[in-house]
């Protein structure tokens, strides 16, 4: 770091190198480098008692289950011949299970990869093809969408499964969680700089890419986390609202949550009513949630009030995109004893980046918050490359102990467009930072569409549209929503002669894709505008579908 004499208190920016430094306190790393995740959460003295609990059923974990199941489950892969470098698959929605697999494969030095359960089984076929696991963990409902892969599968239920075509299961986890743990486990050495995750982003431009995150940059996530809600030891209870197969919710709430002793009450698919009655059931402290939630719970806050006891409720944790001066006056009106904190983080950066961590901060209206503790960032000119100064607009580059390891898993074309040589991470957000040294992000240089916090590539939907035999040219972009932030939109040019339909074209979508990445509007043209390099002029398009709100 530069010396603080050069650094604006104010700020945080220094004048010398163009850089932006933190105002928080730095996180501390611990200085053994023979170090993995798993051992780091589990070796920190606590006095929590219950680790997760299912919100649906009640069931839930201790502590010491939790990390006794831990050592059953790395004794049964040590005997399957899992080892350090290894990937494992883990296809599932949130349950109290997810922790273990996650912390099991970790503790042997062998990589998770995740997947959206929401996802088709062509979107995972590619993504198995790409990160070439050795072995899946599912539940028996989604075995079907690992028809067709040759990879053995552990069941996460006892359920059996209908006979799936090569489908080839091996053991449960419960089968696996009865096994007495080995004391003489022979594990390879691992380290903080080995990978510990491979999650799936579309990163700031196009197809999805393996975000190969370190043991180092998850420990990092670790502490940041646990310095952030200032946890007083084993008395915190959180609703894990958040995807545990987002980098988010499994580095916070599957790890790292659980090295303070916090109580983690999992809901494994999001549900108003349940997240409500499991606030009052298990006087939850701490609720995450996506910006439409909250505008839900102050739509409806005198009806929620009078059915639901939130007195237990301290804060909520808002992320996927900045919160305006209605939204947050709204809740501190409706909810006057709530404190309202925000934040911003990447798959890329583990999930961090910047947050508001009081309500005095939120109150910055529009702001993502201040760098995260330890973290560095530049705004940079898209066009000359240029560092720019206080309160000047430009692409945000972040860098610190929590940014990915250093490359895009097998894809270097895209690691170069992302990281620089010196590790500086380009966010792909268009950004100032003020005074006082918040961020505010303008808008987005990368072009994907944020959908209930979801990430849509256009650029994959274009080229399904194109595959249509009715399509000649496509284009996606994002349509703004209260509900949902964005949805996808599509701009469609029909071949010569056809009378291909809104709905045929949103029908033709909504078969091959998840969900949450189907076209919901389609307008026809006679042709896509496109630069001279034949690149899609996006920004004329998204003029011209919000110009008739």
């Amino acid at each position: 770091m530069a010396s603080n004499t050069r650094i604006d208190s104010r700020s945080g920016f220094c004048k010398s190198n163009s850089i932006f430094y933190s105002k928080r306190k730095p996180v501390s790393l611990p200085p053994n480098e023979s170090l993995d995740v798993t051992t780091f959460i589990s070796s920190r003295a606590h006095h929590g008692r219950t680790a997760f609990i299912d919100a649906a059923t009640g069931r839930h974990l201790t502590f010491s289950e939790l990390w006794r199941a831990v050592d059953s489950v790395s004794t049964c892969l040590s005997d399957m011949g899992i080892r350090k470098g290894h990937v494992i698959l883990l296809l599932s929605p949130n349950s109290i299970f997810f922790p273990v697999v996650c912390l099991a494969v970790m503790s042997l030095g062998a990589i998770i990869t995740t997947t959206n359960p929401l996802n088709t089984k062509q979107e995972i076929a590619k993504q198995i093809a790409d990160s070439k696991p050795v072995l899946a963990f599912t539940i028996s409902q989604l075995v079907p969408k690992l028809a067709g892969s040759t990879l053995p599968i552990v069941l996460l239920d006892d359920e059996k499964t209908t006979s799936t075509e090569g489908i080839k299961t091996v053991t449960t986890l419960p089968q696996m969680m009865r096994k007495e743990p080995s004391g003489t486990l022979v594990r390879d050495r691992i380290n903080q700089d080995d990978v510990a995750t491979l999650l799936y982003s579309s990163g700031t431009t196009g197809a999805s890419k393996g975000v190969v995150s370190s043991h180092r940059n998850l420990i990092a996530m670790v502490q940041t986390v646990l310095g952030r809600f200032k946890l007083e030891d084993g008395e915190q209870t959180f609703i894990c609202t958040v995807p545990m197969f987002h980098i988010y919710g499994l580095a916070a709430f599957a790890t790292g949550l659980l090295a303070s002793g916090s109580t983690i009450v999992v809901l494994s698919k999001f549900d108003m009513h349940e997240m409500l009655s499991s606030i009052s059931k298990y006087r939850a402290t701490y609720l995450p949630l996506v910006p439409p939630i909250l505008v839900a719970l102050i739509s409806g806050a005198d009806q929620i009030r009078s059915k639901y006891d939130l007195s237990s409720l301290q804060s909520v944790l808002s992320g996927g995109a900045p919160l305006s001066r209605e939204v947050i006056e709204g809740f501190v009106q409706k909810y006057p004893k709530v404190r309202i904190l925000q934040g911003y983080g990447l798959t890329e950066s583990t999930g961090i980046g910047a947050s508001t961590d009081s309500l005095e901060e939120s109150r910055k209206y529009g702001t993502a918050g201040m760098l995260s503790p330890s973290m560095e960032a530049k705004i940079v000119d898209p066009d000359s490359g240029k560092a720019l100064l206080v309160n000047q607009t430009g692409e945000l580059w972040l860098k610190g102990p929590s940014i990915m390891k250093g490359s895009y898993f097998s894809n270097p074309e895209a690691t170069t467009s992302t990281l620089d040589s010196e590790g500086w991470l380009r966010t792909g957000d268009l950004c100032y930072i003020d005074d006082d040294g918040f961020i505010f992000i303008v808008d987005r240089l990368k072009e994907l569409i944020k959908y209930k916090g979801y990430q849509v590539p256009p650029a994959e939907l274009e080229a399904l549209l194109l595959t249509h035999p009715k399509i000649s040219d496509a284009a996606v972009v994002p349509f703004p929503d209260k509900e949902a932030g964005q949805y996808p939109m599509a701009y469609v040019v029909r071949e010569a002669g056809s009378r291909l339909s809104e709905n045929e074209v949103m029908d033709f979508v909504a078969r091959q894709v998840a969900p949450y990445k189907r076209v919901r509007r389609v307008a026809f043209v006679a042709s896509i505008p496109k630069n001279p390099s034949g690149k899609i002029l996006r920004k004329d398009l998204i003029k011209l579908a919000t110009s008739k709100l």
